[in-house]
């Protein structure tokens, strides 16, 4: 009996939602040393049913060597609230943030690590937020054709997970140190060293005030390299 309470009270603390999400991300690199990296994205609300955020991401890149990289850049974000009786049904996020990528091969797979710390702006409806998130994301790309000089071209599967830590004010955001989690697993083809398209699984883990959001997303990505 007490197994079963256990069970009910577990699953009453989790919501569970569907979602849609599209990612565009562009690299462009002007030189040896200087690009920049910009991605939008659209996400949608719970069952599709509307655009929930949407997000502007632009960053300046310094290319230490061909592996390691550094970013400083800015983002915005919009927020659709469907809360009754809510005057202000937007909400805007700012953020600055600062990263470093490591990319590697292990074999034949394509490896990303990145680490990003985000200063965030929160607006609410009733206050503004400052907050500081710690973010490591890895991300690996199995080319499924023999490449000898490099793959330029071809199907391939990708595997990435991302964890974000609250590192200050985590009393306002949701009294824990941990965020969130984001576990893709995705197929894709590379048309050209240029362009990626793909489409895959997430799995958003979310941990709120008072409960925990588990978000089941499929997402379509289009990747730019110049």
């Amino acid at each position: 009996m007490i197994s079963f309470m256990a069970l009910g009270k577990l699953s009453a603390q989790t919501q569970y939602q569907n979602s849609g999400w599209f990612m565009f991300l562009n690299n462009t690199k002007f030189n040896k040393k200087w690009g920049l990296q910009f991605d939008l994205q659209v996400r949608s609300s719970d069952d599709w049913k509307s655009v929930r955020n949407t997000l502007v991401r632009p960053a300046v890149q310094y290319f230490i060597n061909d592996k390691n990289n550094v970013a400083l850049g800015y983002l915005w974000q919009t927020t659709q609230n469907q809360l009754i009786g809510s005057s202000n049904n937007v909400m805007h996020e700012h953020r600055i943030f600062e990263q470093y990528i490591y990319t590697h091969k292990l074999s034949s797979i394509l490896a990303t690590h990145r680490f990003r710390v985000e200063q965030r702006f929160i607006e609410r409806p009733n206050e503004d937020v400052f907050a500081q998130r710690f973010r490591y994301f890895f991300r690996f790309i199995q080319p499924l054709v023999k490449a000898e000089t490099g793959f330029t071209k071809g199907p391939f599967v990708a595997l990435q997970n991302e964890v974000f830590l609250n590192i200050q004010n985590k009393e306002k955001i949701n009294n824990s140190v941990f965020d969130q989690n984001r576990l893709y697993l995705a197929a894709g083809y590379r048309f050209s060293k240029k362009f990626d398209v793909e489409a895959g699984y997430m799995n958003q883990a979310v941990k709120n005030t008072s409960n925990h959001t588990n978000n089941n997303i499929i997402q379509l990505a289009v990747y730019t390299r110049f």
